[in-house]
């Protein structure tokens, strides 16, 4: 079902399942006998959340014969993806930002697992059933996170900005935010606003992470090419549905205009980073030269 101005969704649908099935990956990675990343929250909440495909995913249960199911393989992207943000938040720690905020939350343990200085706050921003079932589950596990947790539930579609600052967000301070997994599911003009919004909020000093993709520089197929992966994953839902097509500014150009300094890592350079090979892989010779982004406020 394609997307609609106000569609909504619970982690077992839509965009929310997306969200389920990048937890199950983790959940997967985090099993094996030398995890390349450990969240030890995620194998839970993907139970919860209760869809079969991604509880095989968690499972290891998938015809890993299939080049693109690969385990290792997956276990390696995930790292990949899951380290970069990862260690973006903990730079900025280092660095001495005390607030971070999480956009689309959806299964991010960030605020339970990363070794948040004591006087940090983390503000998760989702839907309010998403941020409700996390908040469940995770108490019902008994997890505790090491700085202040802040839930903001709130579409990014409605005023996010005034919720955040009603829950005691400082816009004078200076903040890490991460945007992981989200922008190819706005379309091009709220990509737009959610960057002058963050650029408004933040503070000189500001650091921003996120996913670099140049659509205009992708082949056409590469969303079919996409798709298609998730299927073979198990996954009944058409991905192709999610995504907002039409031209769009890609997040390093629109936010260098906006003051940001900006760089960009390739998937292969951050394959290399992590010291993993490039996967021989026909989606990734699509993707190009897409990966990962930093940004910090001048």
């Amino acid at each position: 079902m394609s997307r609609t101005d106000n569609d909504t969704w619970d982690l077992a649908s839509s965009v929310g399942a997306t969200a389920t099935s990048v937890a199950a990956q983790r959940a997967l990675a985090s099993k094996q006998p030398e995890p390349l990343i450990v969240d030890p929250y995620a194998d839970d909440l993907v139970k919860a959340v209760g869809l079969e495909h991604c509880i095989r995913i968690a499972d290891g249960d998938l015809p890993f014969g299939d080049p693109v199911l690969d385990r290792r393989r997956m276990c390696e992207q995930i790292a990949v993806r899951t380290r970069y943000f990862d260690d973006f938040f903990t730079a900025a720690s280092e660095a001495g930002v005390r607030q971070a905020v999480i956009l689309a939350a959806g299964l991010d343990t960030r605020a339970y697992r990363l070794p948040w200085p004591p006087d940090a706050v983390v503000f998760e921003v989702d839907q309010p059933q998403v941020i409700e079932f996390k908040s469940t589950v995770l108490a019902s596990l008994g997890a505790v996170p090491p700085a202040e947790r802040r839930t903001v539930a709130v579409d990014l579609r409605d005023d996010w900005v005034g919720a955040l600052r009603d829950n005691g967000f400082d816009a004078s301070a200076p903040t890490a935010w991460i945007a992981e997994g989200l922008l190819i599911y706005l379309p091009p003009q709220a990509q737009d606003r959610l960057f002058d919004n963050i650029t408004a909020l933040s503070a000189p000093g500001s650091r921003l992470a996120t996913e670099h993709m140049d659509i205009a520089g992708l082949s056409e197929d590469w969303a079919d090419k996409l798709s298609e992966r998730s299927r073979r994953m198990g996954s009944p839902i058409n991905l192709v549905d999610l995504f907002y097509p039409g031209e769009r500014n890609t997040a390093r150009d629109y936010l260098a205009s906006k003051g940001w300094s900006v760089d960009v890592r390739t998937t292969r350079d951050a394959f290399a980073h992590n010291g993993f090979p490039m996967p021989d892989d026909d989606l990734l010779a699509v993707l190009g030269d897409s990966g990962y982004l930093c940004a910090i406020l001048d």
